[in-house]
């Protein structure tokens, strides 16, 4: 069975990334990449100016911020892809909801399904949000919903999950019809429509700002100066010595907290059947892997760190909606291997087709945040938001 195709815009989109990834010298590469580089940075340049402008328009107060109320907890980063952003969404969420708030997660649900862009500049006034969980129960599936707003309604129960491009909209539906008095605003740090109570921003240690360009030619979303913003700093996947890093961040950044989290495997879960592994089921297992998520080389290490034998990588585009001919090459191929199981990521388990039957296990690896340093602001920053009086 030959393996399914990539269409021509993931192929160019994978392609892109790795690009831009690359911290070497534009000068090493060939000429024709030198040529794309060289068009690459001159977008950068114009990205800047528009952020910047956008920016001005919001602090002088031309383009207005709209205030709820209560509490809005904005969880983001200054780079595109990668840091983490879902599981410390989650844990804010699950220790504010155990803490007795109400609790409100809005995303806009990147790369779900949408109607066509004629149609929502008509409705998006007026309709409703997507509603993915009440809090007491999860309504609609990833494809519709997102993906992590998906992943975050089932494994957060009490908490309300909502998705819309206006979170303006969200928010104040959040309030009046599901009777939230806190807000999470995932991936919110660029969406300055909404005023924002706590500013949470994370940086990954392993690769903080990139190659220091901004989108197209480099990751940075906006100029890694605007940590200034940020009341709280989440240095995510520390591994190891973290002080050069830190150093770099206070000279944005010298009231932040700082709080160094790692991204700890908790459990295998079957895909399909839900039936969980501990963790030690790997040790001395040959398995295959499946992702499209944007770093997917840390999860393939992290399964060999805990011992299993990764013969097989198989990877698709950040986001990618998966068919049943690619989830079916990719059990058959780990079958032929003689592979004890194909692992993917919770995140592309939950855009798996329904299987009835498997040739050889198919397991997700669960995944939850580890406080390692900073405890204590994190715990304070939970008090604030939970005693701090309301606006």
């Amino acid at each position: 069975m030959r393996k399914p195709r990539q269409t021509g815009i993931e192929r160019l989109e994978s392609y892109l990334v790795k690009l831009i990834q690359e911290r070497g010298s534009d000068e090493n590469q060939p000429g024709g990449i030198v040529l794309l580089l060289a068009i690459l940075k001159g977008i950068s340049r114009i990205f800047a100016l528009v952020v910047a402008f956008r920016y001005f328009l919001y602090n002088s107060g031309i383009i207005r911020r709209f205030p709820l109320g209560i509490q809005v907890i904005s969880i983001g980063n200054v780079t595109a892809g990668g840091t983490g952003k879902t599981p410390v969404t989650e844990i804010f969420a699950r220790t504010l909801a155990q803490a007795g708030r109400k609790v409100a997660i809005l995303s806009r649900g990147y790369r779900r399904k949408e109607a066509p862009w004629y149609q929502r500049i008509f409705t998006q006034v007026i309709d409703p949000p997507l509603v993915v969980s009440d809090g007491r129960r999860v309504l609609l599936d990833s494809a519709v919903g997102g993906d992590e707003p998906y992943m975050l309604a089932s494994n957060l129960p009490g908490v309300a999950v909502l998705v819309d491009r206006n979170r303006v909209k969200a928010g104040r539906y959040a309030i009046k019809r599901l009777g939230c008095d806190t807000i999470i605003l995932d991936d919110g740090f660029q969406y300055q429509k909404l005023k924002h109570s706590i500013e949470v921003v994370l940086v990954d240690s392993t690769n903080p700002f990139g190659n220091g360009h901004m989108l197209p030619r480099g990751v940075l979303r906006e100029p890694a100066r605007h940590l200034k913003r940020a009341d709280i700093i989440f240095l995510t996947k520390c591994r190891g010595e973290t002080g050069a890093i830190k150093e770099e961040i206070r000279k944005y950044n010298r009231t932040a907290e700082i709080v160094e989290c790692n991204h700890t495997p908790r459990i295998l879960r079957d895909v399909w059947s839900r039936e969980e592994y501990p963790l030690k089921w790997l040790e001395g297992k040959t398995v295959c892997t499946l992702s499209g998520i944007a770093s997917p080389k840390g999860f393939e290490n992290s399964l060999r760190h805990m011992g299993a034998k990764v013969v097989w990588c198989d990877r698709y585009a950040d986001h990618h909606r998966y068919d049943s001919s690619e989830i079916l090459y990719a059990l058959n191929r780990t079958a032929d291997m003689g592979a004890e199981a194909l692992v993917t990521t919770e995140k592309d388990a939950v855009r798996f087709p329904r299987f009835e039957t498997s040739p050889v296990k198919c397991l997700y690896l669960r995944i939850a945040i580890e406080i390692l340093a900073g405890h204590e602001n994190f715990q304070d920053i939970i008090n604030r938001i939970c005693f701090r009086k309301n606006a």
